[in-house]
């Protein structure tokens, strides 16, 4: 497990509220945390240098650039080395198409969530990217008709 400072009550507020709107001004920020500006500004730095924070990412519709069509393809590997998985995931980082990617345990070993344009650029890409691969034994394609994230923060410290 990894070693991560220890989180009160005000980190996961600030946390949380940066979850739901990670542009919120400092000033708000502080104020709706019930700190002083200062002390927010402080606590998000710490937060950031300590690897709690990891990025701070934008949210873009999918119809705006091209993205017709979701799914989370299903990949059974032919077999389990460090070698076949780390190529597979170099091969996945180098694909536009796909938005994420999931390592699991089960009768899968990945899903992999693309987007793409229709549903020919879906044939196409599931060709190229996943049954021409030697380490990939089998696949299965979900589509995704609604994709809702989930902003709330659960704070699984608390006993």
């Amino acid at each position: 497990m990894l070693d991560f400072m220890e989180l009160d009550r005000i980190d996961f507020e600030l946390l949380r509220l940066l979850r739901k709107n990670a542009r919120m001004a400092n000033k708000d920020l502080a104020e709706s945390a019930g700190i002083a500006p200062s002390t927010a500004l402080e606590r998000v730095r710490r937060l950031r240098e300590e690897n709690v924070l990891k990025g701070f990412h934008a949210e873009v519709a999918a119809e705006a650039v091209g993205i017709g069509l979701q799914a989370l393809v299903a990949v059974r590997m032919t077999r389990h080395s460090r070698k076949l998985l780390d190529s597979f995931h170099a091969h996945l980082r180098t694909l536009p198409e796909v938005l994420a990617f999931y390592h699991v345990a089960g009768a899968e070993d990945f899903l992999v969530h693309v987007g793409v344009r229709d549903s020919q650029h879906m044939r196409d890409f599931t060709l190229t990217a996943f049954t021409e691969r030697p380490e990939v034994a089998h696949i299965q394609t979900h589509l995704i008709f609604e994709f809702q994230r989930n902003t709330e923060l659960a704070n699984l410290l608390q006993r």
